[in-house]
């Protein structure tokens, strides 16, 4: 039986992932900073654990606590739209340290065992907004950039090992708590002198022609994860697939 640790698991994407492996038989680590139990079937092939990734602290400790792994799959992360500008830079560190950061702690802290054991595969979800520029979204794409290179300089350091490592390109879930996992409110990061701007694009984040559902996302972790050919991305959800 496998196992996966997937980070981010309380809602969206990351919640049903950890249903959809544990679905298909692997044996699932559902990690999230407040732990819910209540989220998931009781199974023994399910456990729920408490998860800060950017605490080195945590980290080590849910990994001490998970056992060996199969797969790790980088789901945390912190959604942010606004004007650059707009933007304290106390903010944007925030957001490099779950999105960027987080994701590079919790694969070095795995890789030593897959390398070990010439087995294992990293997947990292990133965004469609690695896909093709996007306004209001600048930090936030800049912080998932830095992961689509990082992951592919990656794959080539650990295939030696037979180590894999993959990305996951969402599109835009509106299902999800992307607008709320933040704690700066969208209408501050959006002057006065952003607002003619602004609004036709949010007029289009209320009306989208192709959006990204959670089992989109879901399915395409899957794929990445059984994946043994040398395919580095994944797009996820009809808009991310128009893009490419």
């Amino acid at each position: 039986m496998k196992t996966v640790l997937i980070t981010g698991c309380s809602s969206g994407y990351g919640l049903e992932t950890a249903r959809c492996f544990h679905e298909r038989g692997w044996r699932v680590i559902a990690t999230m900073r407040t732990p819910r139990e209540d989220l998931f079937p009781r199974s023994e092939r399910m456990r729920v654990l408490a998860l800060d990734v950017t605490s080195a602290a945590s980290i080590a400790n849910a990994i001490d606590a998970s056992g060996p792994l199969d797969a790790l799959v980088n789901n945390a992360g912190i959604g942010v739209v606004g004007a650059f500008e707009a933007t304290p830079m106390s903010h944007v560190r925030k957001i490099f340290e779950t999105n960027t950061f987080g994701v590079m702690a919790m694969t070095q802290a795995v890789i030593p065992q897959f390398r070990a054991r010439k087995s294992g595969v990293v997947v990292n979800v990133t965004s469609s907004v690695t896909l093709t520029p996007m306004p209001l979204t600048s930090a936030y794409t800049a912080s998932k950039m830095a992961i689509e290179g990082f992951t592919g300089s990656l794959a080539l350091e650990l295939q030696a090992f037979n180590v894999r490592a993959k990305l996951v390109e969402p599109g835009y879930g509106p299902s999800t708590n992307f607008a709320q996992n933040t704690d700066i409110p969208v209408a501050d990061l959006i002057p006065a002198a952003y607002a003619a701007f602004a609004e036709p694009i949010f007029a289009g984040f209320a009306n989208p022609p192709a959006v990204t559902t959670p089992s989109d996302v879901a399915d395409a972790v899957w794929r990445a994860a059984n994946d043994v050919s040398s395919q580095l991305r994944f797009p996820a959800g009809a808009d991310a697939l128009a893009l490419v």
